[in-house]
């Protein structure tokens, strides 16, 4: 198991770790099996998508942010409850294949970790199994 640290910068962004995890993988020595990708933040999700067109990323933010505003009818009261709410949405793991001691992406595909609450100090938990 390894853990990935990273820094986001604003309070809503995707950042694509792709090559961090695939690292991992090719540290691993697995040559096939599973890559577990965990998000241990509520206000945070992982999640997998296109990593060609930089608009998708913002389709995404904005398809969230109309979803689940910022300012809602929300009970929780530290002031991000749309975060809770958007981490839910997304999720907090995927599952990818190893073959051949590589990822199995689709052609345009990313692994991306989802901030909803920063700027802040972050982790994504990834784990091989051959």
């Amino acid at each position: 198991m390894k853990t990935l640290k990273l820094q986001t910068t604003s309070r809503v962004e995707m950042v694509d770790m792709t090559e961090p995890i695939r690292r991992v993988v090719r540290e691993s020595g697995v040559m096939s099996g599973l890559c577990f990708v965990f998000c241990p933040h509520t206000t945070a999700a992982v999640t997998l998508n296109e990593n060609t067109d930089p608009d998708v990323r913002t389709d995404f933010d904005r398809a969230l942010a109309a979803a689940v505003p910022r300012q809602g009818p929300y009970v929780h009261s530290e002031g991000n409850s749309d975060a809770h709410v958007k981490a839910s949405l997304i999720g907090s793991s995927v599952t990818l294949l190893v073959e051949n001691g590589k990822l199995v992406l689709g052609q345009w595909q990313a692994v991306y970790f989802c901030e909803f609450d920063g700027p802040r100090s972050r982790t994504l938990v990834v784990k091989v199994l051959g």
